[in-house]
């Protein structure tokens, strides 16, 4: 493929910004419509909340029933995502950046006080453009932060559901494929599944909404996060029985620590008192857990989400280092991102994190780091 002929594919195309507003404008419809449980979000510190209607799971199936009724029906192609890849991947980058000039232009100029939207204008533009300036901005009604992470998510499975859908058309599908389709799917459900436990995370909490979010949500975990299935494609990787079994005890091992730290989070923030692995939980200054996975690592979600983005990766094999281009980014993004926490956390609770520290020494990986 020559220089032009990229180029020439990664044009933005009417097809393209059809498929892009046909999939927000069906999301803010089944968002603000569809049933689901009403979630408050974190206390913030005008002691304001905000509600979550954490129906992404019905939204999901529901828009994937429609695709499969319209591929039926000779309407759209399954393979259409696949087959305009690069030209999706432009239009919504253009996107992004827009809506982060948008962002910014809209927080200077606003004047509300409130936690969600009060504007936090470093007076640095770069600075202010890539974190944003408000914490919750909304459109229409719709928590813009909360849209677009269920967006990249969503577009993350369809991408490579579309990958799929070429491999058997072109006769390409493997093992390999098989497995990273199966894990990737499950997890995008599982999160889906517990869509709730996202309103305690530190992005909708205490990170603003600038092109850093945006661009993370709607370009980067849809577009990168597929990489293994697009050099699956052209590449055939013949696994060995032993690889295989490997490969699903990485995926289930980090599912649970994943899970279960983000869960055990979540319910402590609830009910700090709820028992955690069936014992009345250890609480640091009657702030920090220091209980279950958060006892063993102050950062033990991390590990969880580095062994599933490992088991997205182990099904292309190990001849190029193109499929782990995923876990090795996301390694580099959680050491950066949990010295910011560190940081954050030490400025926040002072002598609380100290003694959590003392206590819990290890950040992601007990006796390792």
């Amino acid at each position: 493929m020559d220089l032009g002929h990229l180029l020439h594919l990664l044009i933005p195309s009417t097809t393209s910004v059809a498929i892009l507003a046909l999939f927000f404008a069906y999301l803010a419809v089944a968002g603000s419509t569809l049933p689901g449980k009403l979630v408050p979000g974190a206390v913030l510190q005008d002691g304001s909340r905000l509600r979550y209607r954490c129906n992404g799971l019905i939204s999901l199936l529901i828009l994937a029933g429609i695709l499969g009724a319209a591929s039926k029906l000779d309407i759209v192609s399954l393979t259409v995502i696949a087959d305009r890849g690069l030209e999706l991947l432009s239009t919504t980058f253009l996107f992004s950046f827009l809506v982060a000039l948008v962002l910014y232009a809209v927080g200077c100029k606003s004047s509300n006080r409130s936690s969600s939207l009060k504007p936090h204008v470093s007076g640095n533009l770069l600075d202010d453009w890539w974190f944003g300036i408000q914490l919750n901005p909304q459109f229409m009604g719709i928590d813009l932060k909360f849209f677009f992470v269920r967006a990249g998510m969503m577009g993350w499975l369809f991408i490579n559901l579309s990958i799929f859908a070429r491999s058997v058309q072109e006769g390409t599908m493997s093992q390999s494929m098989v497995l990273f389709q199966l894990f990737c799917a499950l997890y995008i459900l599982d999160y889906f599944i517990h869509e709730e436990y996202m309103t305690s995370t530190w992005d909708i909490i205490a990170e603003r909404l600038g092109f850093m979010l945006v661009f993370g949500d709607l370009v980067w975990i849809p577009f990168t996060f597929s990489i293994q299935g697009w050099w699956l494609l052209s590449n055939k990787v013949e696994l060995r029985t032993a690889a295989v079994i490997a490969n699903c005890f990485t995926f289930v091992i980090g599912y649970l620590v994943f899970r279960g730290a983000n869960k055990q989070k979540h319910v402590f923030k609830k009910d700090p008192k709820a028992p955690i692995w069936g014992k009345p939980p250890r609480v640091i200054g009657g702030k920090l857990l220091a209980s279950g996975y958060w006892g063993i690592a102050r950062h033990c979600n991390y590990l969880g989400d580095l062994l599933l983005a490992l088991s997205f990766s182990l099904p292309c094999g190990m001849s190029s280092p193109v499929p782990y281009f995923y876990p090795i980014y996301l390694l580099i993004l959680l050491i950066w991102r949990e010295r910011r926490d560190e940081a954050r956390c030490a400025k926040k609770y002072r002598e609380i994190w100290a003694e959590y520290r003392r206590l819990v020494p290890w950040r992601i990986l007990p006796y390792v780091y």
